[in-house]
């Protein structure tokens, strides 16, 4: 597939999902070619602002899923401006990265965000990182290793490897230092011989958004249910698909509680992630009411 008809498929964003047929494979020059504006911003960052790495890539990942979100065009208005605005842009994402590690957050007056609002031209403030929490923090992770992953591995072998290793950088594993992050996960890039990277691999092209391949665990919601007021299967799912749609795609209701008969408590898979924070509306614990009985919602935190 050339490049030119590469382009012409992901003409609206730096970063696209959009479906197309691939004919022919596409060369890490090619990518990183369409991908000019992200591996400029990016090492802006990391070369010349000498930015932390770990924090860089998820900077990066944040400001592509804005463009995702209604906030187009974010990567090439930001690549254009002074390297002093940028360092100070990449600031307020961190602010935001840190925002999504918080519950129940007082806003700041005027929005926590007066230079990224005014540069992208759009309406955004730390509001948005509340409502949409689980969203963006599962975003943040497919895009980290679906599109970061690909499109910045040479820079970061350059800043990261030891040249005193025998091994040629594009078959040695790349460990960024700072991952596993406590909320964002995994990065690791495994070794590749960029050679044998099959870019038309359908796989790698599917028409998803950043949020659609997620883990049953990053949209699984806890329910608890009120001792003596027992709740039945067909009642919540009732309660939830009446008020947010047909959302649920997994409901297990559990064990009951010492010689009681009554569930006290359910897990609920979701069909998308969007759902979780439409459910929660920016709170820890949200609560809903179906026949005059009270239901808790949180988001479920896997215990290993």
């Amino acid at each position: 597939m050339a490049v030119d008809s590469y382009f012409r498929h992901h003409q609206y964003s730096s970063i696209s999902f959009s479906p197309f047929f691939v004919m022919s494979p596409i060369t890490m020059e090619e990518l990183h070619q369409f991908h000019k504006r992200d591996r400029e911003l990016f090492s802006c960052l990391v070369i010349k602002l000498a930015r932390d790495p770990a924090q860089s890539l998820l900077v990066m990942a944040l400001w592509l899923w804005l463009e995702n979100t209604g906030f187009p065009n974010v990567i090439s208005k930001l690549a254009s401006l002074s390297e002093t605005l940028v360092n100070a842009l990449a600031n307020e994402a961190e602010t935001c990265l840190k925002w999504l590690d918080l519950e129940n957050a007082r806003i700041p007056i005027g929005g926590g965000l007066p230079l990224t609002s005014t540069i992208i031209h759009g309406d955004i403030s730390l509001q948005l990182f509340s409502q949409k929490r689980f969203t963006a923090i599962a975003s943040i992770k497919s895009i980290l290793n679906k599109i970061c992953a690909r499109i910045f591995t040479d820079i970061l072998q350059n800043i990261l490897c030891s040249t005193s290793t025998s091994l040629p950088s594009t078959y040695r594993p790349l460990i960024v230092p700072g991952f596993p992050h406590p909320l964002f996960g995994s990065f690791i890039i495994p070794p590749i011989n960029f050679e044998e990277l099959d870019l038309s691999d359908p796989r790698i092209w599917e028409n998803k958004g950043p949020c659609d391949d997620v883990t049953d665990d990053d949209k699984t919601m806890f329910l608890t249910f009120s001792r003596g007021f027992p709740v039945t299967e067909e009642e919540v799912r009732y309660l939830f698909t009446n008020t947010f749609g047909d959302c649920i795609k997994v409901l297990n209701m559990g064990g009951c509680a010492d010689t009681s008969d009554q569930v006290l408590f359910a897990t609920m898979v979701l069909k998308n992630v969007k759902t979780v924070d439409q459910i929660l509306n920016g709170k820890h614990i949200a609560k809903f009411r179906v026949n005059g009985k009270h239901i808790w919602t949180r988001k479920y935190e896997r215990r290993d």
